[in-house]
């Protein structure tokens, strides 16, 4: 590097030392010696070469018109474009380094959404590349009021990722207390955006997830025209939404794809049913414990003929059945997929059918179970579903200890924590506190399209000129 001062050299050197991928090619052109730098994990051949290598070769002036200058003192700036995938030229004559855009490693292609599968609606899913996640929401959102803004973080691995909503009529207060929060942020690595979600969450302790993720463009591009900020990060499939609500977790976008009526039933049964199954296991514990009174003769009947043989009171026995489904649960999504859905499905019916015979478990309690895990996965987010299977067991001691009194108890303090709760500073109960005449039309019934017209009071939306 003959022309860049010595002690540039030697801090480049040293940052480059051991990295066997960061090539350097010099070659001779009509403006005398430049030095090719790039590193080849991240620049395909064929992009390098109709890019670089022959421009250079033969035409000098595109490369300076597609170039950009760039100061070799700067040995951060360096580091971090070669890292970003560009490619760097150094003129020796003229002692120019100029970079050029060359990123092209391999992304994975545009699939089906796993996740978030409907049944009507597009079916396309954001992919792990920025630019293509991007890409899709420009397809759906042809306006220039659609901003994004690219941001690094991650002090080590210099992560990139990008705001995006729509100018004018996101709300001023949201997006500068969401840019405060993520520029705060001092973390070596994100691996993915769920590690950067539970960064910039109002409260990290609380087993809510307080931002809506998805894969699906169609979801993002809705919320984006709701006034919403949507962030995506570079090497992750999801999106974060925010600000969003506790009710707003059991939408799914293809209520709007479906006849009202459909939706409105659809999402009832995602709303209540996370109701139902974190209380189905300790209504059992407490009607058996220190509520007989409460079932009808001939069901009570049915339990205690079914409980017979079971030594354990009721609370051991909801905690052991609870336990396995878990570890069920678990090692099927840890198995390859076509063991582990087999695996699961005939290790459920084996262990429970040998534990009712061997008399750990009632039949009774396995129905419950089974019906409570079924529930569990309504959501459309999979993150509120594991919140459920973990306020669930809340609701079991409870009841263990206290029977109704203590679910009493324990409801009150999930009423309590919701209520406390906020997303990006506005109250995650909303519309419910504080009330929005119009959210009711989009809460937990789905009323026809034509009266939807508003945006939701979540959003705070500004108009603006």
């Amino acid at each position: 590097m003959r022309g860049i001062p010595e002690q540039i050299v030697a801090h480049l050197k040293q940052e480059l030392n051991e990295i066997d991928d960061v090539k350097l090619k010099m070659m001779a052109t009509e403006e005398g010696d430049v030095t090719v730098i790039y590193f080849s994990s991240l620049i395909e051949k064929m992009t390098l070469q109709t890019m670089v290598i022959i421009p250079l070769a033969n035409n000098l002036k595109q490369i300076h018109q597609m170039s950009q200058y760039i100061d070799a003192k700067d040995v951060k700036d360096v580091i971090k474009r070669l890292n970003a995938g560009q490619t760097l030229l150094f003129f020796h004559e003229t002692n120019a380094l100029v970079s050029m855009d060359t990123f092209s490693a391999p992304i994975r292609a545009i699939t089906n959404t796993e996740t978030e599968s409907t049944v009507i609606g597009p079916q396309d899913a954001f992919t792990e590349s920025l630019e293509t996640n991007i890409s899709l929401v420009r397809r759906r959102i042809q306006s220039s009021m659609l901003k994004n803004e690219n941001r690094i973080v991650g002090s080590e691995a210099n992560i990139k990722i990008s705001i995006v909503y729509m100018d004018n009529i996101v709300n001023d207060e949201n997006l500068k207390n969401l840019r405060n929060r993520i520029d705060q942020v001092n973390y070596p690595l994100f691996t993915d955006i769920s590690v950067l979600k539970q960064l910039i969450e109002d409260n990290p302790l609380s087993p809510f997830p307080q931002y809506y993720m998805t894969v699906r463009p169609d979801s993002v591009c809705r919320y984006l025209l709701d006034g919403r900020i949507v962030v995506f990060m570079d090497n992750s499939q999801l999106a974060i939404v925010c600000p969003t609500s506790f009710f707003e977790m059991f939408v799914s976008i293809e209520d709007y794809y479906n006849r009202w009526t459909t939706a409105s039933l659809l999402r009832m049964l995602r709303f209540f049913g996370f109701f139902i199954t974190i209380m189905i296991t300790p209504m059992y514990i407490s009607a058996l414990t220190f509520h007989p009174e409460i079932l009808p003769y001939e069901l009570l009947l049915s339990l205690q003929e079914s409980r017979s043989k079971v030594p354990f009171p009721p609370l051991i026995e909801v905690l052991f059945i609870e336990l396995i489904i878990e570890v069920l649960r678990e090692a099927g999504s840890r198995m390859p997929a076509k063991v582990g859905q087999t695996i699961g499905i005939v290790g459920g019916i084996v262990i429970g059918t040998a534990a009712v015979e061997a008399g750990l478990l009632s039949n009774i309690l396995i129905v419950l179970v089974a019906t409570s895990a079924l529930l569990s996965f309504l959501p459309p987010i999979f993150l509120m579903s594991n919140t459920s299977r973990f306020i669930r067991y809340i609701f079991i001691l409870s009841a263990g200890l206290f029977g109704l009194f203590g679910q009493m108890l324990a409801f009150a303090w999930l009423i309590h924590h919701l209520l406390s709760l906020k997303s990006l500073g506005t109250n995650y109960m909303t519309p419910g506190i504080p009330r929005k005449p119009t959210d009711l039309l989009d809460n937990v019934i789905r009323f026809p399209l034509k009266y939807l017209t508003k945006k939701t009071g979540i959003s705070r939306t500004q108009t603006k000129k």
